[in-house]
């Protein structure tokens, strides 16, 4: 099942590149991935689940669990493993198609507004919180709140997507996107150590 899943969700890529959002229908999806329609249907039950799950793996390309190893470093590093920017294969474009999809569905069907939130953004900031939680437990940091400062941090990581929303050409380049990172990282340690200070 994962196989077949990922198979669509590589048809969803090539069926954007070659039509767009409007050519972007679950029939031609299920052609490019070699399938029936209602093969498809029976692994998502709509577009709106298709994208969903595609947004899920955009997701990996934006923040990575990590591994036993990794958990042992100091909060900077795995803070770095978790969050370092790196650009997804997929169409640039086509994410923010599929954003501007779930926007204007949302007020019909809020649930799918709801699960977007959960498994995306929410999901990255409950990931940083609790490698926040970690660092407080073995004395790294002292952070009163740390949902907050995970969703601190989550926002200063990197740009508003309203930005892409209303703007698609405002697409920032790979460079500026490891500088914001960067700075982002270096101005939260650094306000977390002199709030520590200052306490």
């Amino acid at each position: 099942m994962a196989e077949r899943r990922e198979l669509i969700l590589d048809a969803l890529d090539e069926v954007f590149r070659e039509a767009g959002m409007r050519g972007t229908t679950m029939a031609a999806v299920a052609r490019k991935a070699g399938m029936s329609k209602r093969t498809l249907y029976e692994i998502f039950d709509d577009r709106a689940a298709l994208f969903q799950a595609y947004m899920d793996r955009l997701r990996t390309a934006i923040a990575r669990p990590l591994d036993d190893a990794a958990v042992d470093l100091p909060l900077e590093q795995r803070l770095r493993l978790l969050l370092a920017p790196r650009r997804p294969d997929s169409p640039p474009d086509l994410p923010i198609a599929i954003l501007r999809a779930l926007v204007a569905e949302s007020p019909e069907r809020p649930e799918m507004g709801r699960t977007f939130m959960s498994r995306g953004p929410h999901a990255v900031e409950e990931m940083i919180r609790q490698e926040l939680e970690r660092a407080v437990g073995r004395g790294e940091i002292r952070i009163a709140d740390t949902g907050a400062a995970a969703t601190l941090l989550k926002d200063m990581l990197r740009a508003s997507p309203l930005d892409l929303l209303i703007d698609p050409d405002a697409d920032p380049c790979d460079r500026d996107v490891e500088a914001r990172f960067e700075l982002a990282l270096k101005v939260f340690l650094n306000g977390i150590e002199a709030a520590q200070n200052d306490g």
